[in-house]
C-alpha cells in the first residue's frame, strides 16, 4: 500500500470545513456566486459544481436556501492512491464512527475522471469493506448497506493520482423541493431552471412570461423567489443523519426562513402554451406548490400572444425535435418565431434554451448573448435577444 499517510481532513482549517456543491454543467459560477452570498468561503468553481469551505453549520443554510445546487458534499478525505487497496486502506483510517453511528445504514457512490483503475464497481466495493471494517475495528458490529434508502451517502471521487471522499450533506437531490410534480417530456430539473434565471438576470417584480410553459418549472421557481421562499423549507435532509447535527441550531434557521416568506398573491409572472393539458400540467404544479393563484395562465399559440407588459423578460425551453418528423416541423416554426418576437414582443428581452443546434441559425435572430449549459448529458445554448422598442423602422424615423 502506498505509504503516504491520508490527509483525512477531521481537523478544521482556520475557514472551516471543505465542501462541494455539484451542479448542472456551465452553472457552476451563478453556483458559486449564490454560495457566496449564503456565507460560504472562497467558491471556487469548478467544471460541474464549486468547492467552497466554513463551518459545518453552513450545511445547514446551503441545503435550505441553494437553488442552484444538486447536493452539498461534505469532504472528509483526500489522499493519493495507485489501486484499490490503497483506495481501501485509507478509507479504512477515515473515523466514520464520528461521523454517523454503526446503526445508520449506508450506500457508497463512485465516480472518476482519468482515473487508472479498471472497475467503479469493484473500488466502490473497497470503500464500503472500509467502512464497514473501521466501524467493527472500533465498535465491535457493522453498519448496515441499502442501496435504495439509506440514512448516510458516501460519493467517492477520483482523478488520475488521488481519491476524494465525501459526505453526502443532502440525501435526495436538492432539486427534489419536497413536493410532487406533474411531469411531461423531459421535464427541466429546478435547479437547473433556477440557473438559468439567474444567468438571465431576472429578479422578483420583474414581469415574466413563459410562452411554452409544460411543466411549469419557470414560473413555479420564479414565484417562490418572488415570495422569499426557501427552496428546502418542505424537505428532509442527509446532515440530520450525521453526528454532528444539532437540531436546536437547524430549527432557527429553518424558522427564521419561514418568516421570511411574504404573503401569497397575483405576482407579475405568467404562463401559456398551445396544449390545454400542458397548461393545466402547468397550473396543477404550482397549485401543490402552494402557489395557486400567484401566476396567470392561458392556453394560447406563442405565434398569436401579446406581451402581458411593455417590459419584461421571456424565458421558455422550446421542444428540441428529437423523434421522426419534429424536425422539419421546427424547421418551418422557428423563422416564424422569430417574427412574432420581433413584432409582438418589442422592449422585452427573451431567452431561449435549448438543445436543437439548429435554432439559432433558423430563427433568425441575431443573439446579444449564447451561454452553453447542459441539461444532463445533452449539450444546449441559452440562446439572448433583446427585441428593441421600435424596431430599425422607428429607429431610422428618429434619425
Amino acid at each position: 500500500m502506498n505509504s503516504e499517510k491520508p490527509r483525512l481532513l477531521r481537523k478544521a482549517a482556520p475557514s472551516g470545513e471543505s465542501f462541494f456543491a455539484p451542479c448542472p454543467r456551465g452553472l457552476a459560477p451563478a453556483l458559486a456566486e449564490e454560495l457566496a452570498a449564503l456565507g460560504a468561503l472562497r467558491p471556487q468553481p469548478a467544471d460541474a459544481g464549486v468547492a467552497f469551505t466554513g463551518p459545518f453549520d453552513l450545511v445547514y443554510t446551503a441545503n435550505l436556501r441553494s437553488r442552484i445546487a444538486s447536493r452539498i458534499l461534505w469532504r472528509v478525505a483526500r489522499f493519493p492512491y495507485a489501486n484499490e487497496n490503497d483506495i481501501y486502506g485509507a478509507a479504512r483510517e477515515v473515523r466514520w464512527r464520528e461521523l454517523f453511528a454503526v446503526e445508520r445504514t449506508f450506500k457508497v457512490e463512485t465516480n472518476a475522471h482519468r482515473s487508472p483503475v479498471k472497475s467503479l464497481d469493484f473500488v466502490t466495493l473497497r470503500v464500503k469493506d472500509a467502512i464497514a471494517d473501521h466501524f467493527r475495528d472500533a465498535t465491535g458490529s457493522r453498519p448496515s448497506v441499502s442501496a435504495r434508502d439509506p440514512d448516510v451517502r458516501v460519493h467517492a471521487f477520483l482523478d488520475a493520482r488521488e481519491c476524494t471522499l465525501y459526505v453526502d450533506t443532502s440525501g435526495e437531490p436538492l432539486f427534489k423541493r419536497g413536493r410532487r410534480e406533474h411531469v411531461g417530456e423531459a421535464p427541466l430539473k429546478k435547479n437547473l431552471a433556477a440557473g438559468i434565471l439567474h444567468l438571465a438576470g431576472w429578479k422578483p417584480g420583474m414581469p415574466l412570461l413563459d410562452p411554452m410553459c409544460g411543466a411549469g418549472t419557470f414560473l413555479s421557481e420564479a414565484a417562490d423567489m418572488s415570495l422569499a421562499r426557501a427552496p428546502g423549507r418542505e424537505r428532509d435532509f442527509g446532515f440530520r443523519k450525521l453526528a454532528r447535527f444539532e437540531a436546536a441550531r437547524w430549527e432557527r434557521l429553518h424558522a427564521a426562513a419561514l418568516r421570511e416568506q411574504k404573503p401569497l398573491g397575483l405576482l407579475p409572472i405568467y404562463g401559456s402554451d398551445l396544449l390545454g393539458r400542458s397548461v393545466e400540467q402547468a397550473r396543477r404544479n404550482l397549485q401543490d406548490a402552494g402557489l395557486e393563484g400567484a401566476v396567470t395562465f392561458k392556453q394560447a399559440n406563442l405565434l398569436e400572444l401579446s406581451a402581458p407588459a411593455a417590459h419584461g423578460m421571456l424565458v421558455t425551453n422550446p421542444p428540441y425535435g428529437v423523434r421522426l418528423g419534429e424536425k422539419e416541423r421546427l424547421a418551418e416554426f422557428y423563422p416564424v418565431l422569430g417574427d412574432a418576437l420581433k413584432q409582438r414582443f418589442a422592449g422585452w428581452t427573451a431567452f431561449i434554451f435549448s438543445g436543437d443546434p439548429e435554432l439559432a441559425k433558423r430563427i433568425r435572430l441575431h443573439p446579444s448573448r449564447k451561454t452553453v449549459l447542459f441539461n444532463g448529458a445533452l449539450e444546449c445554448r441559452l440562446y439572448e435577444y433583446r427585441m428593441v422598442a421600435g424596431g430599425n423602422r422607428a429607429r431610422a424615423a428618429e434619425r
